[in-house]
């Protein structure tokens, strides 16, 4: 009877491990096939300005430095360009010579030139009224036979040339009077408005030689070091509005089932320590053909095409920078 127990004893003993390496075994294999939690992982992302200028030169001063906030209007930067300046007094020179060149078609002739075109008019009155009174009287004596013909045409004559002489002189004064034609001062005024069109062209550009933040926000990254060259649309700096910030992620499209514009999920912030932020689906996009992943045909998969989705935190979320990791929990999404 002993020897049987025993034998039992000894069987049930092997049956109890055998359940237990069963156990132990699932254990095991439940964790090493356990499917790992699906954690979406995105990155801040903000709207940055680049500052640059339309004229070449050389960087004479910075205002402002990396890591600076700056304010819209604020300036940034000094360019120096001796051409512009040089320019600028070529373009001043030539508005005040078309400005002159107007003021004499405006002006008309010099009171001189004026009083004497009228003293030449006079002169030849007096001529007319002389060759007149002279041709009356050598006409008197050839009605009388005193003269001959030929007497009376030469008196003729001279008093026609008279006449022609008095209009010319005529004709002098009022063109001094009057002064240029009115083709010559609408040329002049052209001119003018041409020349000033020119002077503020070179201002303008003088302008972009200091060069102001365009948005509020904060200097990123500054390019070149005071005293070098840059060309024109040359980036100077840039311009971060930390204000206008959101989140990207890149995620197949096997698990967008789950997200829709408009969507509202929970991510934690592990540079904030783990802070949670609020986001808000605004805009999903199929991505270029490099990000899809390619399946194995032969195993009935399909090829997973990756869409960018973005996000932004529904409430002002202190401290979150551009460049920061955001992780969602895939499972929690409703």
């Amino acid at each position: 009877m002993k020897t049987i127990n025993k034998k039992h004893s000894g069987q049930l003993f092997a049956f109890l491990t055998l359940l237990l390496v069963i156990a132990l075994v699932s254990l095991v294999g439940w964790i090493v096939i356990k499917p790992e939690p699906v954690i979406l992982q995105g990155q801040a992302e903000a709207t940055e300005v680049r500052v640059s200028g339309k004229v070449p030169g050389r960087i004479e001063k910075f205002l402002a430095s990396e890591g600076m906030h700056v304010k819209k209007g604020d300036t940034l930067v000094f360019i120096s360009s001796p051409e512009l300046d040089a320019r600028l007094v070529q373009a001043t020179s030539a508005e005040d010579a078309a400005s002159a060149q107007n003021q004499k078609a405006t002006k008309g002739a010099r009171a001189e030139q004026i009083a004497t075109a009228y003293e030449m008019w006079q002169k030849a009155e007096v001529g007319v009224r002389l060759a007149e009174i002279t041709y009356n009287r050598v006409q008197n004596m050839f009605k009388d036979g005193v003269v001959p013909a030929q007497k009376r045409d030469e008196a003729d004559a001279n008093f026609q040339a008279s006449v022609a002489t008095a209009k010319a002189a005529k004709s002098q004064y009022d063109m001094a009077v009057n002064g240029a034609e009115t083709e010559d001062k609408q040329a002049a005024a052209a001119m003018v408005n041409r020349a000033r069109g020119a002077v503020s062209e070179v201002e303008s550009y003088l302008s972009e030689t200091m060069l102001v933040s365009p948005i509020d926000g904060e200097v990123s990254d500054v390019f070149p070091r005071q005293g070098e060259l840059v060309g024109s649309g040359a980036p100077i700096m840039n311009i971060v509005d930390l204000n206008d910030i959101w989140v990207v992620f890149n995620i197949r499209e096997d698990l967008l089932s789950k997200i829709k514009a408009g969507t509202e999920m929970e991510a934690i912030v592990p540079a904030l320590g783990n802070q949670p932020v609020r986001l808000k689906v605004n805009y999903i996009k199929a991505m270029a053909s490099y990000a899809t992943f390619k399946a194995t045909k032969t195993n009935g998969g399909f090829d997973v095409k990756s869409f960018e989705v973005h996000a932004i935190p529904v409430s002002v979320v202190e401290g979150l920078r551009p460049g920061m990791s955001l992780m969602v929990d895939y499972e929690k999404l409703k």
